[in-house]
């Protein structure tokens, strides 16, 4: 049995449970991190010495970095459709997951989700925020314009590629904020809304991590 320690609001253990779901391997999943606590206790952290969530044991193996463990998963137990063999085919598609990891995850997360959901209204800086908007709708068009027709990042086949784009996607769609005009990732955030893997384990709700005024 696999196991996974994190709580299933956090985008980094999303990744994992997407995967899992998508390959259709057995697991089990504890809440761990925030508004749960666990991860500086001495048991934890011989797991994960970072005391971060998400960390996976598979047996006698133990991971953390959710990148990692999404790509040792498909690595051991997927089909070459979602985690091709060849490495000339999988490395465009790895580029493009760094790339998410890179590029697009700090500037979502860190320039516009985390300022407008994470931090409290009255401690919000507005003309930083509006920059930040800015700075990401150029990514997302370079997101769209890789995205296409799709259906998914390989074509008709989604991949462990689409699990590094997609579960960024929720927060994005959801937030509101300025966007830029990208039809074709609409349409893809659209198909992945329709997958029931996707809607269990990313659509799960922010509204716990959200900072209010007191």
């Amino acid at each position: 049995m696999i196991t996974v320690y994190g709580r299933a609001s956090s985008s980094n253990v999303q990744i994992v449970m997407w995967t899992l779901a998508e390959i259709g391997l057995d697991y089990e999943r504890f809440d761990y991190g925030f508004g749960f606590g666990g991860v500086d206790t001495p048991e934890y952290l011989a797991m994960n010495p970072n005391g971060l969530i998400p960390t996976l044991r598979d047996g006698d193996l133990v991971l953390w970095e959710s990148a990692a463990i999404m790509r040792y998963l498909s690595a051991r137990y997927a089909d070459d459709g979602f985690w091709p063999r060849d490495p000339a085919a999988r490395a465009p598609l790895d580029m493009w997951a760094e790339w998410c990891r890179t590029t697009l995850a700090p500037a979502l997360n860190g320039g516009v989700f985390m300022p407008l959901v994470r931090v409290a209204p009255s401690k919000r800086d507005p003309a930083k925020i509006a920059r930040s908007v800015e700075a990401l709708k150029p990514v997302m068009r370079r997101l769209d314009a890789r995205i296409g027709d799709g259906p998914w990042m390989a074509g008709e086949t989604l991949t462990f590629a689409d699990i590094m784009v997609g579960n960024l996607l929720y927060r994005y769609y959801t937030v509101e904020f300025d966007k830029a005009e990208t039809p074709a990732l609409d349409a893809y955030y659209a198909r992945l809304v329709d997958r029931p893997t996707y809607a269990e384990h990313v659509m799960v709700s922010y509204e716990p991590l959200r900072a209010r005024d007191v």
